[in-house]
């Protein structure tokens, strides 16, 4: 059967709601799962109004209560009555309650409620404003679900392209200390999780020099003969398919070509520019590790377009799609 799963609308605010109204009305996300939407009712037909979809749902107050067979249900929080909102413009009643919303969510998951979470773009600032002081969701994933310390990280899907980051959201210049042999590995090992999860067997993972010119042997940087070379290899020793390191210029050229499933990256916008120009809305964001399957579209909340039901829906149909073959649902085609 299609697998349960959890689809919170997003910040109210933002083009959320609208783009999961939106998918809803045309039976794209049915498509994939058994949908249970998560958020106020009060969003939701925000969403509508503003997509200018109808659709019919179904309160309900456990999942237990869904009838598959019957209009869409969603969980409503009750927690946030957008009257007053004004869209494109930073709430923070609303960012609590898409905080609330997201505990809440992950509490479904560990009471195997439901086998997987999608949720739709969210603002950081609205919800730090709201009470949630962490540095992003995918913390507040791994807070509640017991998972900090155990590996676990943000991945980006393009088109069929898996990448991941050795180092995320720091400043650049703190960037070469953390290229070490232990963390290179940790990220290659939480890719090829992930990727295993989504149904890849042996994934061909290509790993990006952090130098110009792959460090010209070590004339313009040491990292790639001392640090990554020898990772590739310990790891090709052992059978999995990995290649690299490759200059960092030239690795996207191939990847777009299809020649490796995924792309390391040693820091953030060497994978991500690469990326977002060739398949921006497409874009999914899968939070890597955790024990379940939890997906975003990559894009954000879209506060100059929110309001005028023009959002585009590709990036948020992939997220679903792909929660779904993480949770072993595998499309028929």
């Amino acid at each position: 059967m299609k697998p349960i799963l959890g689809i919170f609308l997003g910040e109210a605010a933002g083009v959320g709601p609208e783009i999961i109204a939106k998918l809803v009305a045309e039976k794209v996300v049915q498509e994939y799962c058994r949908p249970v939407l998560i958020g106020d009712v009060r969003v939701l037909q925000l969403g509508q109004k503003i997509a200018k979809v109808d659709f019919p749902f179904v309160r309900v107050s456990h999942v237990k209560e869904i009838n598959w067979e019957g209009p869409v249900s969603i969980l409503d929080l009750k927690n946030f009555d957008p009257e007053t909102l004004k869209m494109g413009e930073i709430n923070s009643i609303s960012g609590k309650a898409t905080g609330d919303a997201l505990v809440y969510s992950m509490e479904l998951l560990k009471q195997h409620e439901i086998e997987g979470f999608v949720f739709g773009p969210l603002n950081k600032e609205a919800y730090k404003r709201g009470g949630y002081h962490v540095e992003d969701e995918h913390v507040l994933f791994a807070q509640c679900l017991n998972w900090m310390d155990k590996p676990h990280g943000i991945l980006n899907v393009m088109d069929g392209l898996w990448t991941f980051r050795v180092t995320t959201h720091i400043p650049f210049k703190e960037v070469p200390q953390y290229i070490t042999k232990e963390n290179v590995l940790k990220t290659i090992d939480l890719t090829y999780f992930t990727m295993k999860k989504a149904g890849y067997d042996n994934p061909c993972i290509a790993i990006a020099a952090l130098n110009p010119h792959n460090g010209e042997g070590g004339l313009c940087g040491t990292e790639e003969v001392e640090i990554l070379q020898p990772v590739v290899k310990s790891l090709q020793a052992k059978g999995q398919n990995v290649v690299g390191p490759i200059s960092a210029d030239t690795i996207f050229r191939h990847a777009f070509a299809g020649e490796y499933d995924a792309v390391i990256t040693m820091y953030h916008d060497q994978g991500q520019i690469a990326t977002k120009l060739k398949a921006f809305e497409e874009g999914v964001t899968v939070a890597g590790g955790l024990p379940y399957a939890i997906t975003t579209p990559e894009h954000g909340t879209a506060f100059d377009i929110a309001g005028k039901g023009i959002a585009n829906t590709n990036s948020t149909k992939q997220a679903i799609k792909l929660a779904a073959q993480m949770t072993g649902w595998r499309d028929a085609d």
